[in-house]
């Protein structure tokens, strides 16, 4: 790779980013150039950049719409390179909850028909009350936080990731 793998996120409270941050952290200890500075909002250019791992968590059954955003402002240079994508969904490990996921996840993505990521992933989400806004956070303080995020599949999946950039098809 003559660029770097740019590992971007959409996050509302930071748990995306903080799986953002240990995928590239796999990714680097892989050999692998990354670029894992900026949250999708602040991305003006895909210049230098080879290939796009994208984080993101589902929102009421939707995908974050800087997702959304990102997807339609570069299409085509995302539709060039390799892309890979997990998704952080469920915050109980109920395997109901993460088929449902995978539904919204697919039905998200189908706005994208042009998208083929070479790799795609749904974890468990996290949930934390207290960090909320403050409206939320009191009507919801009783609801205990909650994590759901398996680090170790995390890291699996980041080798997976960087073995396919490697070989030049991500998994």
């Amino acid at each position: 790779m003559s660029g770097s793998v740019l590992v971007t996120w959409a996050t509302k409270y930071g748990s995306t980013e903080e799986v953002a941050q240990t995928v590239a952290a796999v990714l680097r200890d892989e050999g692998i150039a990354v670029d894992a500075r900026r949250p999708l909002h602040e991305i003006e250019t895909l210049d230098r950049i080879d290939a796009v791992v994208l984080g993101c968590a589902l929102y009421m059954g939707r995908m974050h719409r800087d997702v959304r955003r990102f997807l339609s402002t570069h299409r085509h240079a995302l539709g060039r390179m390799p892309v890979a994508i997990f998704v952080l969904g469920p915050v109980h490990k109920e395997e109901g909850e993460f088929a449902q996921a995978r539904r919204h996840v697919d039905k998200g993505l189908a706005r994208f028909p042009w998208l083929h990521p070479q790799a795609l992933e749904i974890f468990g989400g996290a949930w934390n009350p207290a960090k909320l806004g403050i409206p939320f956070r009191w009507t919801l303080r009783s609801v205990p936080a909650l994590d759901a995020r398996d680090w170790d599949a995390i890291r699996s999946w980041a080798h997976t990731v960087a073995a396919g950039l490697h070989s030049g098809v991500a998994k």
